[in-house]
């Protein structure tokens, strides 16, 4: 059914229940799973080192990109999976999608985080967003919050 997965990870909680559960469907279809991570445009960056100008702050979020993307990596490696990763600059749902249509992409998987109105207006949601931007299926996970 699936033979390439696009798994959005970024270590949250809300990104480990997706990475859970991608990883049980891409066991199941056998697919080849691409783990990416997006890091904040360069001009977000840029107005967060204006406050903190050492240029710590990018190196301190690469850093922690590259770890979580590691970590993850390992969990699939672990359950007998394909990976690759992808570690993305710019705006996450247009490098999602970018990523999606470069390998040709069957589903993305992502996950879930309960924002406020006045959030999900501002920011808008990945999920629905990414349903406007790409050419194949979205699986949005949802946690258990019980």
């Amino acid at each position: 059914m699936y033979q390439r997965m696009v798994l959005a990870y970024d270590g949250s909680r809300d990104g480990r229940a997706a990475l859970q559960q991608g990883a049980e469907l891409a066991s199941r279809c056998q697919a080849r799973v691409y783990l990416v991570a997006v890091i904040a445009n360069a001009a977000d960056l840029l107005l967060a080192e204006s406050v903190y100008p050492s240029g710590e702050l990018i190196a301190q979020q690469l850093q922690e990109v590259e770890l979580t993307l590691s970590e993850g990596k390992r969990c699939l490696l672990e359950r007998g999976l394909e990976v690759e990763t992808r570690l993305c600059r710019g705006q996450a749902v247009e490098e999602i999608a970018a990523v999606a249509r470069d390998i040709n992409a069957d589903l993305i998987v992502v996950g879930h985080r309960e924002q406020s109105t006045l959030a999900r207006w501002w920011r808008g949601s990945v999920g629905q967003s990414l349903l406007a931007q790409t050419p194949c299926s979205v699986l949005v996970c949802v946690m258990d919050h019980a």
